[in-house]
C-alpha cells in the first residue's frame, strides 16, 4: 500500500509495516490514515484474527513528522479531528490482539502506542522515549493515564518531563514489554506470537481484552489530552521548540513564564 505503510494479510495475521525508513519512519498524516483505515477495517474482517505493527529498517519510528507539527505550531495547518487521532482511537478500540515488534528507537507516539498493544516484543537495542515536554507539548494516546498505571508515577514523570530514553531491558522490567530478543530474531518472534494468538478462540480473546481495558477512562483521557495538546501546539514555547529543532540548537524556554 502507498503512504509508506504496507498492509499484508496472511494466515489470520494482518501485518502493518512502516516503510519510511529514509526518514526514520517518522509518521505523517497520510501514514496515520492508512494505519487507521487498516485497523478499522480489521474489525469487520473475519479473516483477521491478530494484528502486527512493525517498522522497516533500523528504527521503529521517530514519532510524529516534526515538519507537520511545525506547520500546526505556526498556524499554516488546521487543527481538528486529525488522522493521528483516528489512528489512536482505532488502536485503543481494537478488539483483536495487537502485537508490536519494536526495533531501535521508538519516540513519542512510537512508545505511547505500545500501551495499547497486547504483546510487545523489543529488539535488545530498542530505546523508548516520550519527549513531549522537550517539544513544549503534553502526552497523548491516554499515556498520561496509562503509563503511570503501568510503571508508576515516578518513572512515568521522569520519562515525560526529561524525555530521556529507556532501554529494552528497563522496558521489560517495568512491564512495558513482554520479550526482548536479538534484532535478527525480532520479526520472527513477533510473528510466532501472532501465529499462536491466531489459533486461540477469537471470541474469548476479544472478551478477555475488553474486560482488561479501561475503555471509558482511556477515551476520556484522550479527549482531555487532545484539547491540551492542540493548545500547546499553538503556544510560543512550541514555536520556539520547533524553531530550535529546525535550526539544530537547544530551545530557550527561559523567556516564557510558567
Amino acid at each position: 500500500m502507498s503512504n509508506h505503510v504496507t498492509v499484508h494479510s496472511a494466515q489470520g495475521v494482518l501485518t502493518l509495516t512502516l516503510t519510511r525508513s529514509d526518514k526514520m519512519n517518522a509518521l505523517t498524516s497520510a501514514m496515520y490514515a492508512t494505519l487507521a483505515d487498516a485497523l478499522i477495517g480489521s474489525e469487520v474482517d473475519p479473516a483477521v484474527r491478530v494484528i502486527v505493527i512493525r517498522g522497516e529498517g533500523a528504527i521503529f519510528t521517530a514519532g510524529n513528522d516534526l515538519a507537520e507539527f511545525a506547520a500546526l505550531a505556526v498556524g499554516t495547518a488546521a487543527v481538528g479531528e486529525s488522522q493521528v487521532v483516528r489512528f489512536l482511537r482505532a488502536l485503543a478500540a481494537c478488539t483483536k490482539p495487537v502485537v508490536a515488534a519494536v526495533n531501535g528507537r521508538a519516540v513519542g507516539v512510537g512508545t505511547t502506542m505500545l500501551l495499547h498493544c497486547d504483546f510487545v516484543v523489543l529488539s535488545d537495542d530498542a530505546l523508548l522515549s516520550t519527549p513531549f515536554v522537550n517539544l513544549a507539548l503534553v502526552p497523548e494516546a491516554a499515556s498520561s493515564l496509562l503509563l503511570p498505571a503501568r510503571i508508576g508515577y515516578a518513572r512515568a514523570f521522569e520519562m515525560f518531563a526529561l524525555g530521556k530514553p529507556i532501554s529494552a531491558a528497563q522496558a521489560l522490567a517495568w512491564g512495558i514489554a513482554n520479550r526482548v530478543v536479538p534484532p535478527a530474531d525480532l520479526h520472527g518472534e513477533a510473528h510466532q506470537v501472532a501465529g499462536l494468538l491466531a489459533k486461540q478462540a477469537a471470541g474469548s480473546l476479544k472478551m478477555t481484552k475488553q474486560l482488561m481495558q479501561q475503555a471509558a477512562a482511556v477515551t476520556a483521557q484522550m479527549n482531555v489530552e487532545g484539547v491540551q495538546f492542540a493548545e500547546r501546539l499553538r503556544s510560543p514555547e512550541a514555536r520556539e521548540a520547533f524553531a530550535a529543532f529546525a535550526e539544530k540548537r537547544a530551545p530557550d524556554f527561559s523567556q516564557f513564564a510558567a
